[in-house]
């Protein structure tokens, strides 16, 4: 696809210095972009390879300051990172677009209802009574249960398993080998020591504009729903467990484990290899550093812990400094201890 500077420049509420009939048909890194490619510049580490990449259109901020002529058609914006995101996300929207029709091998039951412009991808499952709302894309190997609900623009990449009852909103994005509404972990112990299953009865609830990555587990709700909020995004690798809540525009890295019936409120940000334990609540604005143990509810909004078990991460910083000082204070201990023990015999043989 072609797109000139003009074009590119509307999409972003950009403006224009240069040519703006440039054309580009490709995107490049700064540092590596040839003839025909569009760049963007956002990190001053790279503001160099303004003067020499090869791109034929860059967007950069409004606020850069140019040390010399630039060959390339500009493009001027409040935030070129942001704007960049937003050209790309176009972008994928158009060649999304034209992804659209059933592929064969494919099983669709009868009761199931598809929308307009849909995509299925070949060995696809879809089950009883399942819903794929308008533009929906299926890709290839997923599975939907029955009585799933898919909303309008939604994206479920290949491999993705979603269990029978668990409710998919618009916009979402689910990457390959997730699996949604699997049991939650559940079992009661019985007088002879062995386990007895709960039945898992619930189910999971994903609203609009959620991302999940690949290979995360959200497990369905022993009654009642695990419910991930309008915006929250979600990395590779998570356990999310039964009941569990996750607030809206909430974002949580890789490898983080929450256990379940917690609440995560809006706007909090987890860090990789985070463990949370299960039935406690985490306050609005809450951010947790990685690696981090978090075992007691956060009731204040707006704080920010680190370690395990997670504290306060301006307290926790300063008792590390104190603990990497601990050598040098030890050392100074045994010396003033032995000018003490000097002192003393010194007074000792004065008193005789």
């Amino acid at each position: 696809m072609q797109f000139t500077a003009a074009q590119i420049a509307m999409i972003i509420n950009g403006k224009v210095e240069g040519n703006a009939d440039t054309a580009v048909v490709s995107f490049g890194k700064i540092e590596e972009a040839q003839a025909g490619q569009l760049a963007f510049l956002a990190n001053p580490k790279y503001e160099e390879y303004l003067y020499s990449t090869g791109a034929s259109i860059i967007i950069i901020n409004e606020s850069q300051e140019l040390k010399q002529k630039i060959s390339a058609t500009l493009i001027k914006v409040p935030d070129a990172y942001s704007a960049f995101a937003t050209l790309l996300d176009r972008y994928q929207q158009i060649k999304r677009q034209q992804l659209v029709g059933i592929q064969q091998p494919a099983y669709i039951a009868s009761t199931a209802k598809l929308g307009d412009h849909v995509f299925i991808g070949a060995f696809a499952y879809i089950g009883e009574h399942v819903i794929v709302a308008d533009g929906a894309k299926i890709y290839p190997n997923a599975y939907l249960g029955d009585n799933v609900t898919i909303g309008e623009n939604t994206i479920i990449h290949p491999g993705v398993r979603i269990y029978h009852d668990c409710i998919i909103g618009k916009n979402v994005s689910i990457h390959a080998g997730t699996v949604i509404g699997s049991d939650g972990f559940g079992f009661a112990p019985q007088a002879d020591g062995t386990l007895k299953k709960v039945p898992q009865i619930g189910n999971v609830i994903i609203e609009d504009g959620v991302e999940i990555g690949a290979n995360a587990a959200i497990d369905r709700a022993t009654i009642g729903s695990t419910l991930i909020k309008s915006g929250a995004k979600l990395d590779n690798l998570l356990q999310i467990a039964h009941n569990v809540e996750v607030g809206n525009n909430s974002v949580i890295a890789a490898q983080t484990g929450i256990s379940g019936s917690t609440k995560i409120g809006n706007h909090v940000m987890i860090g990789g290899q985070v463990g949370i334990v299960g039935h406690i609540k985490i306050a609005d604005g809450t951010k947790i550093n990685a690696q981090s143990g978090v075992s007691k509810t956060i009731k204040t909004p707006n704080t920010a812990i680190t370690g395990s078990p997670a504290f306060d991460y301006t307290a926790a910083l300063r008792s590390q400094a104190a603990s990497r000082n601990l050598p040098g204070l030890e050392k100074r201990v045994l010396e003033l201890e032995k000018q003490l023990k000097e002192i003393i015999e010194k007074l000792s043989l004065k008193s005789h």
